[in-house]
């Protein structure tokens, strides 16, 4: 099913380069304890795709270099990698950001019961998965019982000062839209949000952000099986704003797969559309000795996902 998407190559996508790239985003592996609908990395419990340990030295070794100010760790669930912990408190060792793509239901499994106090001991920033604020809407899209697990690793998190005003224990919420169309506005959802999970379950966090779903993987399968797929394309390239290209997250950011080879985002990672270095592809390992500046990103139709109306990134709206 998830292979018979149509080509997105080529495209009227515009052309951009690469400015300076400050960000690291690695994806440690593939196993997750969930299997969500929207889920555009295929993720479920029988992955087993992961990142070596030679590979995550690699990233600490580029991390040592200076270029980037922060690392992102995705998945999967990251946190059910063997090395998540090492890789978190070597990297904060060097002075650098983490972000941690927390799903919350990881913290009320068995084994990882005190993550949420590691997560807090390290200073990790936490953005997390929660696309409704109504229980019937997650579990619809996440699982049964994913919305009460959630609330309550949310509850723990909080516990430990998260969401609070304390700079160092950033929670993020992210917000994926249910079906085929775009998100509404970031400023306003995140408003209904903080007052819904306040009101409801005393629960605080930072910022909420609005994440266009991709037409890839389990979604562009989705929308295939349900002939949406042309039409929420369209309504992507309809809604493109040239305004957003500056600051699409492809910009800045490096993208690492579990073998190592770099991209331009976490969405053409999926897609296989690698930074090259004439034709051939790039690994981590090359980062140590190669200036990215200005090189051109890799586009596809897919990109006009974060060109849609208010714009999406790993960062949430961009305007």
């Amino acid at each position: 099913m998830h292979d018979t998407l149509p080509l997105l190559m080529p495209t009227t996508f515009p052309g951009i380069r690469k400015n300076k790239p400050e960000i690291l985003q690695i994806n440690i592996g593939l196993k997750c304890n969930l299997a969500c609908l929207h889920c555009h990395v295929n993720s479920n419990p029988y992955r087993k795709e992961k990142m070596s340990p030679e590979i995550i030295e690699t990233v600490l070794m580029c991390l040592q270099e200076g270029q980037f100010h922060t690392l992102d760790i995705t998945g999967g669930a990251p946190e059910m990698h063997p090395q998540f912990k090492h890789l978190v408190e070597s990297a904060r060792n060097h002075g650098i950001h983490v972000i941690d793509r927390c799903n919350l239901t990881i913290l009320e499994e068995e084994g990882y019961k005190e993550l949420a106090e590691f997560l807090a001991n390290n200073k990790v920033e936490i953005v997390a998965s929660l696309p409704c604020y109504t229980q019937d809407n997650v579990d619809k899209q996440r699982g049964k019982g994913v919305f009460n697990h959630s609330i309550k690793g949310l509850l723990k998190l909080n516990s430990m000062g998260y969401g609070s005003d304390d700079p160092d224990l950033q929670l993020n919420l992210v917000y994926n839209p249910q079906g085929a169309f775009l998100p509404p506005s970031q400023q306003e959802l995140e408003k209904t949000y903080k007052e819904k999970l306040k009101d409801e379950f005393g629960i605080v966090f930072n910022n909420l952000y609005t994440i266009c779903n991709m037409p890839i993987k389990r979604f562009g399968s989705t929308l295939v099986s349900k002939n949406q797929f042309d039409e929420y394309l369209s309504l992507l390239k309809e809604s493109h704003d040239d305004s957003n290209l500056d600051d699409v997250m492809c910009r800045n950011l490096i993208s690492v797969d579990w073998q190592g080879y770099i991209y331009d985002c976490d969405f053409n990672q999926m897609l296989d559309l690698n930074i090259k270095n004439g034709k051939r592809k790039m690994h981590l390992a090359d980062l140590l000795k190669t200036n990215l500046n200005n090189i051109p990103i890799a586009v596809a139709d897919h990109c006009y996902g974060c060109t849609a109306g208010q714009g999406s990134s790993c960062g949430g709206a961009l305007n």
